[in-house]
């Protein structure tokens, strides 16, 4: 599972109880939404994008904690379902140290966001855009969470895979068979690229 991406917003997220069953409910993801990643790329889920992942065995947690199980699909604990909205949730809290502060925390409004881990195995990219417009068709789900901070993190996984992307779907020459560079066509594309390469090596030289 090296290759996990979580992402989430301020969905919203809340409590709904009946007799002595307590269940969160929210939205882990939203469709069409754009969503700036770090200022490297748009990103978009399209419909359909959980449709072959939500019948898996995903585990809900507490801020991607993966010792913190607080509900299962497998168990019925968890319920997942895709509707024209997004990604809905619901999850029945145990009676555990973790779920009854979640309980808490969500009910006082401590925690309001949703988030989700996954990896992804069908995208698009879009590089005629500034910067690229990246979109999201089908993914594999491991877990959704509630979080007090609902971020998009775990870039570096996006920025591979933009890479791959272009490494497939040449978009222009490179460097290298150009016998004039001066002749090269400057682009969105080559600008968003030198600002990524630019960006990655900043990062490198700061963590030395």
């Amino acid at each position: 599972m090296t290759k996990i991406e979580k992402r989430g917003g301020t969905l919203g997220v809340e409590t709904r109880s009946a007799d002595e069953k307590r269940t969160l409910v929210g939205y882990a993801a939203v469709f069409n939404s754009d969503a700036d990643i770090g200022g490297w790329w748009t990103e978009r889920i399209a419909p359909g994008a959980f449709a072959g992942a939500i019948g898996g065995d995903v585990r809900a947690l507490v801020d991607h904690d993966m010792g913190r199980v607080i509900g299962r699909t497998k168990s019925g604990t968890l319920r997942l379902a895709e509707d024209s909205r997004g990604l809905c949730v619901e999850i029945d809290i145990p009676n555990t140290t973790d779920g009854n502060d979640l309980w808490e925390l969500v009910e006082r409004g401590d925690v309001s966001g949703m988030s989700f881990g996954f990896s992804v195995t069908k995208q698009s990219w879009d590089e005629t855009v500034d910067p690229p417009t990246r979109t999201i068709e089908a993914v594999d789900l491991f877990e959704v969470s509630a979080v007090a901070w609902p971020a998009y993190d775990d870039t570096e996984i996006g920025k591979r895979a933009l890479q791959e992307w272009r490494s497939a779907n040449p978009a222009e020459p490179a460097p290298e068979e150009i016998e004039d560079p001066a002749a090269a066509p400057v682009t969105k594309a080559s600008q968003t690229r030198a600002r990524l390469k630019m960006g990655l090596e900043i990062k490198v030289r700061s963590t030395r």
